[in-house]
């Protein structure tokens, strides 16, 4: 046996139906009242693709130039950076660690733009940079458009506009 009950599938579904039925309202309501209790995130991915090895490690280098300790980092929209590191990952099983795995900027307010390098194998480069909103404060609207000043900062640290020569993003998720 698996250990999967044929039931299980079911269960999400049912808890939602009974939340539902025990607050009498909708799932947006619901939705919204978590939101202004807890805060909500706001997410997306910028992907540059196909760059040389070389851009890549020139991105990579711009924004790891802000981990210093005495580094001047700008402001992220209008709230200051709380913190700037070079991240590592441990493997939760094998206890092996992978040092340089990418670069995280954290606002006071919570919000983060990340920035990884991968692919850099024989066909180039890819630089990834993640941005990440958290808000309390109600926003309403288009993804983007929230985030913009985000990826304001984003460009800004990165000077990847200049570096890579390419004014937007291979792929926006």
């Amino acid at each position: 046996s698996s250990g999967i009950n044929a039931e299980w599938p079911l269960r999400p579904g049912l808890a939602w139906l009974s939340i539902l039925s025990t607050r009498e309202c909708s799932v947006e309501e619901v939705v919204k009242s978590h939101w202004e209790e807890y805060g909500r995130h706001f997410y997306s991915r910028h992907d540059y693709e196909n760059l040389s090895t070389e851009q890549g490690a020139q991105v990579m280098a711009a924004v790891n130039s802000f981990t210093s300790p005495d580094a001047a980092i700008p402001q992220m929209g209008d709230t200051e950076v709380a913190s700037c590191v070079n991240f590592s990952y441990t493997d939760p099983v094998t206890g092996d660690r992978a040092l340089n795995q990418g670069v995280v900027f954290t606002s006071k307010t919570g919000s983060r733009v990340i920035f990884r390098l991968s692919g850099t194998g024989s066909s180039g480069a890819t630089i990834r940079i993640y941005l990440e909103f958290y808000s309390t404060g109600g926003e309403e609207g288009d993804v983007q458009d929230i985030l913009n000043p985000l990826v304001k900062f984003a460009l800004q640290v990165s000077d990847i506009r200049a570096i890579s020569g390419r004014h937007a993003p291979t792929v926006i998720t």
